[in-house]
């Protein structure tokens, strides 16, 4: 069985066959659901922002977040942790 070690790892299945067969294979690693659970027990604050998004962005983004089992709003604040801690890396 292999094990899944990024959530950009998991594809966008075309079935729940595909989904299935997908993770009769796979499993997500413990470390990267650790991680998952310790980075939303450490959020003490947040700010309510406003974002214009085109709608057809948002469909496809809610689409990949629910292949993926997690929350849209969630996977954005993710993926934008990401990318910030990035480009400090990279300046």
């Amino acid at each position: 069985m292999n094990a899944i070690l990024a959530w950009e790892d998991v594809p966008i299945f075309d079935s729940e066959k595909a989904e299935a067969d997908y993770w009769a294979e796979n499993r997500l690693d413990v470390r990267l659901m650790e991680s998952a659970v310790a980075s939303a027990s450490e959020v003490s604050e947040s700010v309510t922002i406003t974002l214009r998004i085109d709608p057809r962005m948002l469909a496809r983004i809610k689409r990949l977040a629910r292949s993926r089992y997690l929350n849209y709003q969630s996977m954005i604040k993710q993926w934008l942790s990401e990318r910030m801690e990035q480009e400090f890396r990279d300046h």
